[in-house]
């Protein structure tokens, strides 16, 4: 699939041309289930990370709960969007330009919950391995890795087909719980994985969410 080799300029694209309104995952409101993690106390106030956290939105929204979180995505246009969003919001965060797949050797920062929320469908097969390696480095022992994707058993972008293009023009990659097992086990604990119905800015859609522990 050739798309993995131009996501940098995708989201660049979509970030600097598309109206943050018309973006499909930029949802303003932090999603349900993160919103319980916090309120229960599964996820305490703690130093976080949001990875590819696009305009912000559920970074600014943690740093609100007490939480000290950095904000990391691939695309630049993003960023500036979510630096834009907490100074509105009176909020610190910090945010930086940082390829996930990339070599992480020189970025030291580390954090007891991290969690990428319906990132992992941009990412391919055969880039996955090296990308939870890169999370399970950004992650203290004992801390919490959080992640959700898209299911295969969503009727999303014609509803069949583990790769689907999407209207904006990227290509998605849709998961079944046992792969995602199978990624996760050689590297976390895996608390609990399951298939739930999330709302979205258009409707409700099946995830896969992982719950793990970074040994």
């Amino acid at each position: 699939m050739d798309d993995k080799q131009n996501i940098r300029e995708q989201m660049d694209r979509i970030y600097r041309d598309v109206p943050l309104a018309s973006i499909p995952w930029n949802l303003e409101e932090p999603p349900p289930l993160l919103v319980e993690a916090v309120e229960t106390g599964k996820i305490k106030p703690c130093q976080a990370v949001d990875l590819g956290c696009g305009a912000g939105n559920y970074a600014v929204w943690l740093a609100g709960k007490g939480f000290d979180v950095t904000g990391i995505d691939i695309s630049q246009p993003a960023i500036e969007h979510a630096k834009g969003l907490a100074v509105s919001k009176g909020v610190s965060c910090r945010f930086i330009v940082l390829d996930l797949l990339g070599d992480l050797s020189d970025y030291h920062e580390r954090f007891d919950f991290a969690y990428d929320w319906e990132l992992l469908h941009h990412i391919f097969p055969e880039d996955r391995r090296r990308y939870v390696q890169n999370v399970r480095q950004l992650i203290r022992p004992g801390g919490t890795y959080l992640s959700l994707c898209f299911s295969e058993a969503d009727t999303s972008f014609g509803g069949k087909g583990k790769y689907r293009k999407t209207p904006l023009g990227t290509t998605l990659y849709f998961s079944s719980e046992e792969e995602l097992r199978n990624l996760f086990e050689p590297t976390f604990r895996v608390q609990d994985l399951s298939t739930v119905e999330i709302p979205g800015k258009s409707g409700s859609h099946m995830v896969v969410v992982a719950w793990l522990e970074r040994p």
